[in-house]
């Protein structure tokens, strides 16, 4: 029974930090005040839930991270392919080296292998904590894309780099061919084993519903188990299990490209996902918070283990390590466009150079999250010989800490740094589009005249099918036709276009309003109107999607 309330207790909590975000004076994100929220609740009942790492990855991070693969658009992440496996890959070994070297020299008394586990832990951004701040930021969309396809790829490498770190401080060896090896194990197996097992899921899935008919209930059920098949099988062969349930996302956004799912099933799944990621999300970052005091108080405790006595020599690492992390990243990405822009130039190829100010915004938007806050209360309490792992309790308030000034530093400095900042839209993008709306209007067309000369046979009321189809058609070819005019005067039209969406918008929510009222006047009975609000409702959000 304690444990249904401290969950219905966490699902309060996130409930009223979004209230609180949206009544802040200034664009406060959801997971700060998330963070505040738990630390509160810590402080005030004086217990906070014991989070195991294990129990933590399994329950929040599959599906999350699986949703995010799933929906992240796929265009994007194989045309930005080069810069994400650079920070993904690259940034992180060039961090963990350079930020571990820092912290070695900031407390001389923290083993040089200890310190590489710190900075290891710390490296990964978070997918979770991107799309978090990505909610009250307007991030580019192209940028916005490249983060979630580095947070989405960069977890194996720095769990990795932290997993060899901590083996180095408890057996004393390492070795580089075995650390190499590993890595390649961890990834290409956890990428099999998620395309593996959504694939074959799907297929069964798809097999079965031809057979006995589709259930949008148990299609959403399914589509849930998939990223904790995915994740417990990658586990159990020792491989990652995060990118398997990033690979599954993946390949569950190609499977369903096949349209083999019911209109009604992707409605209500897609309402079934979107309410567990808003709720995991905010759930991570209070738990998150409910650690903090704890955390704080043994880390207090510990701080001779630096050589000095007094606690506010922590807040002066957790600045020097955060900092630490801006500058490399600001260098590495700096550097690598560099890069881009040499070899672009070699070809041939013109490519605007992005301001300073993206490049900052870039480095700043790195944000840490649940899989540091997980990554680093896995460090064993003792190494081999028995005796305690050095400095524990310090490097997890400081990879704690990390986490919140990160979050905060996006949030703080990320509006003025993008206010103002336009990208040019792409003009490619556009154009595809647009041909395929046409494409798709002339082939509606097409099933259109099929249909009514097969609704004609033997029927007597043929004019009224001939004028039914008349005025779908006339639909589609006033789209045919607007294409055709854009390339005389695109702005006017999609200046047309928005204002007409705006007029829907306000009848479809006037005409909700009425069937809304004549339930209420008991002029119309729930049932019916319940189906009318309903087919109002998938309009606007037709209408209203982006």
């Amino acid at each position: 029974m304690e444990s249904v309330a401290i969950s219905l207790f966490l699902l309060l909590a996130v409930v009223v930090s979004g209230w609180l975000s949206r009544l802040s004076p200034v664009s406060v994100p959801a997971p700060v005040v998330q963070i505040a929220l738990g630390a509160v609740i810590a402080l005030t009942t004086g217990a906070a839930v014991d989070l195991e790492p294990d129990v933590f990855f399994l329950l929040f991070l599959p599906p999350l991270l699986f949703y995010d693969g799933w929906k992240i658009p796929k265009e994007g992440l194989f045309r930005d392919k080069g810069t994400i496996l650079q920070l993904a890959l690259g940034l992180v070994v060039f961090t963990v080296v350079g930020l571990g070297l820092l912290i070695h020299w900031l407390i001389p008394l923290m083993p040089l292998a200890a310190a590489f586990a710190l900075a290891a832990i710390v490296s990964p951004t978070d997918p979770i904590a991107v799309s978090a701040i990505a909610t009250r930021v307007p991030i580019p969309k192209r940028l916005m894309h490249i983060l979630e396809g580095e947070a989405l790829l960069n977890d194996a490498s720095g769990l990795v780099c932290m997993r060899f770190a901590v083996a180095a401080v408890v057996t004393g060896q390492f070795s580089l061919v075995g650390a190499f090896g590993t890595f390649v194990w961890l990834a290409a197996g956890g990428l099999g084993v998620g395309v593996a097992v959504t694939w074959v899921l799907a297929r069964l899935k798809g097999f079965i519903s031809r057979r006995v008919g589709e259930d949008a209930g148990s299609q959403t059920l399914i589509s849930l188990l998939i990223p904790f098949g995915a994740y417990l099988l990658a586990e159990r062969l020792h491989c990652s299990g995060i990118l398997a349930a990033v690979a599954g996302g993946i390949t569950m956004s190609y499977v369903e490209q096949g349209g083999q799912a019911l209109a009604e099933t992707r409605v209500r799944r897609s309402a079934v996902w979107d309410t567990i990621q808003f709720t995991a999300n905010g759930v991570i970052f209070v738990l998150l918070g409910e650690q903090l005091p704890s955390i704080a108080s043994r880390a207090a405790h510990v701080v001779h283990v630096t050589g000095h006595a007094d606690p506010l020599w922590l807040a002066a690492y957790v600045a020097a390590i955060s900092l630490a992390l801006v500058v490399l990243r600001f260098v590495w990405v700096w550097v690598a466009l560099r890069f881009t822009l040499f070899r672009a130039a070699r070809r041939g190829q013109a490519v605007e150079r992005p301001s300073l100010r993206l490049l900052a915004a870039t480095s700043l938007a790195g944000v840490r999250g649940a899989i540091t806050l997980a990554g680093v209360l896995t460090i064993p309490f003792t190494v081999t010989s028995g005796a305690a792992f050095p400095a524990r309790t310090l490097i997890i308030f400081l990879a704690a800490a990390v986490i919140v000034v990160s979050l905060l530093l996006a949030s703080l400095a990320l509006p003025f740094l993008l206010k103002g900042l336009t990208l040019p839209p792409e003009p490619k993008a556009l154009a595809e589009e647009d041909a395929a709306r046409a494409a798709a209007a002339e082939a509606a067309i097409a099933a259109i005249a099929h249909l009514q000369k097969a609704m004609k046979v033997g029927k007597k009321d043929a004019e009224l099918y001939a004028e039914a189809s008349a005025r779908i058609m006339d639909i589609y070819r006033r789209r045919i036709d607007s294409q055709a005019l854009q390339a005389e005067g695109a702005a006017t039209l999609r200046q047309l276009e928005k204002i007409e969406r705006e007029m829907r918008l306000a009848g479809l929510r006037a005409e909700r309003k009425v069937f809304y009222d004549l339930s209420r006047s008991r002029q119309l009975s729930d049932e019916t109107a319940n189906r009318l609000v309903r087919e109002v409702d998938l309009l606007e959000a037709r209408l209203t999607v982006q």
